[in-house]
């Protein structure tokens, strides 16, 4: 099937797994994950309608998102190092994988220099996984308390990647685990109350187990773009 193809696909089940567990279709952002594609391939696909598209790695996305222009919004979604802050505070609309005080200070500093406003993510490694990034789950609180002040940057939710696995059940109890901490967050006051906070869970083989669990941002790339 075609880019367009696979993105009908996918909305639509997003719609039908969002009807199912009684949310609204309209709560839960599809980021197309174009990592290892070229430009051609995003065109492809803004033209089908998707305009979210992630990217790992900053050397790949800044030469698309200087072609694409302004036609689309990316979301980083790769480990950020503090070098390379700079470079992503001009170039990303969302930063999803926030996880020392330190990157985050920084990303606020080129930020104030840029004259920009940035939402970000931080990145919760849930599963205590050696091969993912993120910050333990009980330092979040912390981490949260430390940067919400921070000037440019609005902390607007949470991330996380579940150890890999086949079965997408397994997956389960990790986003239940991730969505069970932003409440708590929120409980003791380090979300503001009247705003959603977001959770982005999920990829290619468990974002309708995400959906169920609550995410409103999916992460889907092979499903979408196939193989790398």
């Amino acid at each position: 099937m075609s880019i367009a193809e696979n993105i009908q696909t996918i909305l639509s089940r997003i719609d039908t797994v969002a009807r199912e567990c009684g949310r609204d279709p309209k709560d839960i952002q599809l980021v197309a994950v174009s990592k290892l594609f070229p430009a051609s391939a995003i065109d492809e696909a803004i033209k089908a309608g998707q305009l979210v598209f992630g990217e790992n790695y900053i050397q790949e996305a800044e030469k698309k998102i200087d072609e694409l222009g302004s036609r689309c919004r990316f979301h980083f979604i790769g480990h950020l190092q503090s070098n390379k802050a700079k470079i992503a505070a001009r170039l990303f609309d969302v930063i999803e994988t926030v996880d020392s005080v330190k990157l985050a200070r920084t990303l606020s500093r080129h930020l104030q220099d840029l004259g920009r406003t940035m939402q970000i993510l931080l990145q919760v490694n849930i599963g205590e996984d050696e091969n993912k990034s993120g910050l333990a789950a009980a330092e979040t609180e912390k981490l949260l308390g430390d940067i919400r002040e921070l000037p440019n940057i609005e902390v607007i939710g949470l991330m996380t990647m579940p150890p890999f696995t086949d079965d997408p059940e397994d997956a389960r109890p990790y986003f239940q685990q991730l969505r069970e901490l932003s409440q708590q967050l929120k409980d003791l006051g380090l979300f503001p109350q009247e705003r959603k906070i977001e959770l982005s869970m999920g990829m290619s083989n468990d974002y309708h187990v995400a959906i169920q669990e609550g995410a409103t941002i999916v992460r889907v790339g092979t499903a979408i773009f196939g193989h790398r």
